[in-house]
């Protein structure tokens, strides 16, 4: 049974960071699962610096400042008595998906910085962290205008696909929706028949098409594999639109997508995880 038990949450202070606290709480609320915050010491040194002192006395100096910052951050959102506090030095990206893959965390939750978070943006930590992480992780572009909804509120959307990944997929969806007791919903897109046309969402128990009952059928048997019971919405569209649409229409508070599980370029990267990223109205959960 997949469960959420300890949450790792990489700050850098910023007001984009603080803003996705409320979502990191909320989801350790809901898992009573332990929060670790993290902020990487990333190197930084100036000439002058280094020309009137040793590498390393600065370096120890930027961490002392760091610790400092840290340990003052959000005190009463997270106590440091129940949240631990990590300092790690070195490139963003790289310690923050290294750490969790060290420590065992089941979760990383943080936000994008990017004013447009498109795909080309490479160089984004977050875009960077959910190429390389091997757990989920859970994002959104919007933390400081939209805010979690209460905890009574739990409405999932999961893009699922037909490939023999999807069951991977919606057996951790299931499993977590279980654990947080939402209501879980699954969306899956075929081609239109014309480019162009607007997104259309059949929520009819008997499809028109021969490709919709292919498709209810292939996921039929993914829900009996894994033991899901999810409502299942066809769309005609584009899956990245359908998907945005379901969540609008639903008031989902999360969306659920898979990443390829093979890292780098010829696999995580030509997925759609920057685009629903970008654009869905909520935080966006990939695993």
């Amino acid at each position: 049974m997949t469960t959420i038990q300890k949450i790792l949450f990489p700050v850098d202070f910023s007001p984009s960071c603080a803003a996705m606290a409320p979502f990191v709480k909320r989801s350790a609320s809901i898992t009573s699962a332990k929060v670790t915050l993290l902020h990487v010491v990333e190197p930084s040194a100036s000439g002058f610096e280094l020309l009137a002192r040793p590498l390393r006395e600065v370096e120890e100096d930027h961490e002392i400042v760091a610790r400092a910052n840290l340990d003052s951050w959000l005190p009463s959102e997270f106590p440091v008595s129940d949240s631990a506090r990590l300092i790690v030095a070195g490139e963003a990206a790289a310690r923050i998906a290294e750490v969790a893959r060290d420590h065992g965390f089941d979760l990383i939750v943080m936000p994008t910085h990017a004013g447009v978070f498109r795909r080309m943006l490479l160089g984004s930590t977050t875009a960077k962290v959910l190429n390389d992480a091997d757990c989920p992780v859970l994002t959104t572009q919007h933390a400081e205008t939209i805010s979690p909804r209460t905890l009574e509120h739990r409405e999932w959307v999961c893009a699922i696909g037909l490939s023999a990944d999807s069951e991977r997929v919606l057996r951790y969806a299931t499993q977590v929706a279980d654990s947080f007791h939402v209501n879980l919903s699954l969306v899956h897109a075929i081609s239109a028949g014309e480019p162009g046309l607007p997104v259309q969402l059949d929520l009819e128990e008997r499809a028109q098409s021969m490709e919709k009952q292919a498709a209810r059928q292939r996921i039929e048997e993914l829900q009996r594999a894994v033991g899901s019971r999810a409502v299942v919405i066809i769309a005609v569209g584009p899956i990245k639109d359908a998907l945005i649409e379901a969540a609008r229409r639903l008031h989902a508070d999360e969306v659920v997508i898979g990443r390829s599980p093979q890292p780098g370029s010829q696999g995580r990267m030509r997925d759609l995880t920057y685009a629903v990223v970008r654009d869905a109205p909520c935080p966006v959960l990939s695993v």
